[in-house]
């Protein structure tokens, strides 16, 4: 695998040549800082794409197209990224070896099509696509309490830090649902191209040279943008006491969301000794929350834990019958006490690292996942896959203490079924 990266002067473009797939795979990445009024917008500009273009100006045709260039597949994807906010559009279309000459270039141009050639009319996207992609979007929004585990997370959030750019829900608000116009769609759509810092990754068994010009036709970006503010969020102490919230809802099962702060940590720590920390706790079917809340004392139907790392948080989650809630909750404090008391084997860790190299292995099983780590190395300066691996098989069980210690519970958020079924 050969990576190439290229400043073009108002985005960087990212080539990473391969020919373990069959296909070729482009990514473009829009990102901006979060702000709360616009995720809504943004949302709805990321669903508008797959809807028509000014050249296919409904779905069917722009499905037609998609078939006509060998089942290319595009997708969008709005997420958060610590800070920031990144609207992704794919294309994946097989190499032209296994199609015809020229089809990858056909791609480009559709996907050219699709994003920069948006179906607007004086200044205004389709009032009728629009409407479609808003119905949608209320659908989602008004029956979020109906994924318990989602929807405990969402307000976990809330709960744990009501102004941090955490907090926010990046599904979107119906309030401001109501406010998405064609017009005001539009204006947030020119803020986006003209604004928001690009990146471009292509992935396949390319040429460097040929594949550079053909970037520079098709993504027609000439404002020069450069980083605002950090990726990660600020660094802030837990609570000296934590707080616990509760809420109903009309389910058989509970849903318990416990937000733990890690404060202090060093980039290394974060990356690596946090990686097999988190494994170790509540990261895999071998993990201590799952032996001993689980299997050993039958308190929940799952439990897992999962590090957010661009917050500084690690995250419990469990679906649980409201009376065994107490009793959960110790047994989680004192895993999270045994780890800082170091009550772990070396064959804890040792497994640890292992499953932390075999997910190193399956990355270049997916073009989108070897995308997501070069996007990572280029966001955070995170290393490469090698050097990951000889960095985690460095780490002792003196790393993961010394982390241990600088976590600590802050909040904790129970969603509260009314009834009970048998577990």
């Amino acid at each position: 695998m050969e990576y190439v990266k290229k400043d073009l002067g108002s985005y960087n473009l990212h080539l990473i040549k391969t020919n373990q797939f069959k296909t070729i795979t482009v990514r473009i990445a829009f990102r901006s800082p979060v702000v709360k009024e616009e995720i809504t917008l943004r949302n709805v500009l990321c669903d508008m794409f797959l809807q028509s273009s000014s050249k296919y100006p409904s779905k069917r045709e722009l499905t037609i197209e998609a078939q006509e260039l060998y089942a290319a597949d595009i997708q969008t994807n709005n997420s958060r990224f610590g800070n920031y906010n990144n609207l992704d559009i794919y294309l994946s279309v097989l190499h032209d070896k296994y199609t015809e000459e020229g089809n990858f270039k056909k791609a480009l141009k559709f996907l050219n099509e699709i994003v920069f050639h948006p179906d607007v009319y004086a200044k205004k996207f389709s009032s009728e696509k629009l409407e479609i992609v808003k119905s949608t979007m209320r659908s989602i929004l008004s029956s979020l309490k109906e994924d318990g585990a989602s929807y405990s997370l969402l307000r976990l959030f809330e709960v744990m830090d009501k102004d941090r750019v955490s907090s926010y829900r990046m599904v979107g608000y119906l309030e401001d649902l109501d406010k998405v116009t064609p017009e005001s769609l539009y204006q947030y759509y020119q803020k986006v191209i003209c604004s928001d810092i690009v990146d471009v990754f292509v992935i396949g068994d390319i040429d460097f040279k040929e594949i550079t010009k053909m970037i520079r036709e098709v993504v027609p970006i000439k404002t020069v943008k450069r980083k605002r503010i950090p990726y990660l969020l600020a660094d802030i102490k837990p609570r000296a006491r934590k707080m616990v919230v509760k809420e109903k809802i009309d389910t058989a099962q509970s849903k318990l969301a416990i937000g733990c702060r890690c404060y202090g940590l060093s980039s290394y720590e974060r990356n690596y000794a946090l990686t097999l920390y988190n494994v170790i706790l509540g990261g895999s079917g071998d993990s201590k929350l799952f032996k001993e809340v689980r299997e050993k004392n039958s308190l929940c139907y799952v439990i897992n834990s999962v590090p957010n790392k661009l917050d500084h948080l690690v995250l419990i989650r469990a679906g649980i019958d409201k009376e065994n809630y107490s009793r959960a909750l110790e047994l989680i404090e004192k895993e999270l006490q045994d780890m800082r008391k170091g009550i772990f084997s070396d064959e804890d860790i040792k497994i640890a690292k292992e499953y932390f190299c075999t997910a190193l292995d399956e990355v270049l099983d997916s073009p989108n996942r070897i995308l997501d780590n070069y996007y990572m190395m280029e966001l955070l300066g995170t290393d490469d896959l090698e050097e990951k691996r000889r960095k985690i098989m460095e780490v002792s069980k003196t790393d993961i203490i010394k982390v241990a210690k600088k976590i600590k519970m802050d909040t904790v958020f129970l969603l509260e079924g009314d009834s009970h079924e048998e577990n």
